[in-house]
């Protein structure tokens, strides 16, 4: 580097090369113009985009603040009013439907009670009944027998009076 800086600085391109330089880093050589937008960038940025966000957590702290010292008393509150309120409708509609069932229970075995109580009368009538068919059998049966013991008569008589009249 030095013998060329020697040899550079003796030479009559010491103009040409100082400008072919000067013209690269004009033209070509960008470095030095981003990085000066760069920190306007940040700049800007933080400066507002800083005080909007101090704005909006300070809004934050504040709305936080407001919801833990007032709303979140009343939500508690009027959470616990409710609840206790709608335990004791609860508890009155349990037990409303707890002496309906009861009810529903006792209905139930009442019927149960007269169906029972009708199934034995029908059993009962119909033992009844099968017991006075068998006796009406009986009686027919039993009349039967004599119509046919009085038939037999009467044809044994027809035959002795036909044995009468057979010999003439």
């Amino acid at each position: 580097d030095r013998r060329r800086e020697a040899l550079a600085a003796a030479s009559p391109i010491q103009p040409i090369i100082k400008d072919v330089g000067e013209i690269y880093s004009r033209l070509l050589d960008h470095r030095p113009v981003i990085q000066g937008e760069i920190r306007y960038f940040v700049k800007e940025f933080e400066e507002k985009r800083g005080l909007r966000e101090l704005r909006v957590l300070e809004n934050l702290k504040n709305t936080i603040f407001e919801t833990n010292e007032h709303v979140l008393p009343k939500c508690e509150q009027a959470m616990h009013d409710n609840l206790n309120e709608a335990i004791k409708r609860l508890q009155a509609a349990n037990d409303k439907i707890h002496r309906l069932q009861e009810r529903e229970h006792e209905e139930r075995k009442l019927q149960a009670d007269k169906l029972m109580a009708r199934e034995e009368k029908r059993v009962a009538h119909w033992e009844e009944l099968m017991k006075e068919q068998q006796n009406k059998q009986a009686e027919v049966d039993e009349e039967h027998r004599k119509a046919v013991e009085r038939l037999k008569e009467q044809y044994s008589e027809m035959e002795k009076e036909l044995a009468k009249y057979v010999s003439f």
